[in-house]
């Protein structure tokens, strides 16, 4: 199969734990981008979170928000907001329980708590600014995800919201709030539609839960040595840690550098 694109996580795929890229990463990017290969990035973070990261890899287009909003070389190609009442449901719900969220709009993210513990420690290990705080932010803005903040064990507490919204874990602190049925394979789909690109000829790298629709559509998918224990029976193929050149090992299997 002659692969003509690409995707690629960031946490623990193009970045390892201090968010530093790899040379060899960088390297293997690089040498894909001469080959006529296309790297997109698809990822859980927000466009404002991975634009440093982006230029420095020279990637342009991105499946971000966990597939909710794509953008090819500078276009938006897709958008799926979650719905004002799903919204309203999860505050009135998570008001109940104490916990705080996060909305995460097109250009900037608010919280609806002001310097809350699990908020700051959270958001700390993604290495980017804190939210601002704006509690109503969600109103006059479309909103792509959220971040609730609650232990794994309260979980149980949002049973009743399942059939409106998507919960995927990304921290011990912290999940990510998607529209029903959102996922990284929704924008990766979207983006080759609009291409003329069919699954079988795309390959995609990742390492956590929210990749495991990403590497059962590619038609190859594959796994870090860091990947999530669960994330492996998605994957057509397991490559090395990131720290011991992942990427360029995986994109070398492959055959495309």
């Amino acid at each position: 199969m002659a692969y003509k694109i690409v995707f690629f996580d960031i946490d623990g795929t193009l970045v390892n734990e201090e968010k530093e890229i790899p040379k060899d990463t960088l390297k293997a990017v690089s040498e894909l981008k001469q080959n006529g290969v296309e790297p997109v990035i698809a990822t859980g973070r927000a466009p404002y979170f991975i634009k440093p990261l982006a230029e420095v890899l020279g990637i342009d287009s991105y499946v971000c928000l966990n597939g909710a909003y794509v953008v090819y070389k500078g276009k938006t190609l897709h958008k799926r907001p979650l719905s004002k009442e799903t919204i309203q449901a999860l505050i009135t719900l998570a008001a109940r329980n104490r916990h705080a969220l996060v909305f995460e709009g097109e250009h900037t993210y608010f919280a609806d708590s002001e310097n809350h513990p699990f908020v700051t420690e959270s958001v700390d290990t993604l290495k980017v600014d804190q939210p601002g705080y704006d509690p109503e932010f969600w109103k006059n803005n479309e909103i792509y995800q959220m971040f609730l903040h609650c232990e794994s064990h309260e979980e149980a507490l949002y049973e009743e919201l399942l059939s409106q919204l998507r919960l995927i874990r990304w921290h011990p602190l912290a999940m990510d709030v998607l529209p029903p049925g959102s996922s990284k394979a929704k924008g990766i789909e979207a983006m080759l539609n609009m291409l003329g690109i069919s699954t079988e000829e795309s390959v995609a790298f990742g390492d956590g839960l929210n990749d495991k629709e990403m590497l059962e559509l590619a038609g190859m998918g594959i796994a870090m040595g860091n990947a999530h224990e669960e994330l492996l029976p998605y994957a057509d193929y397991v490559t090395s840690h990131v720290d011991e050149g992942g990427i360029y090992n995986g994109l070398v299997k492959v055959g495309l550098i």
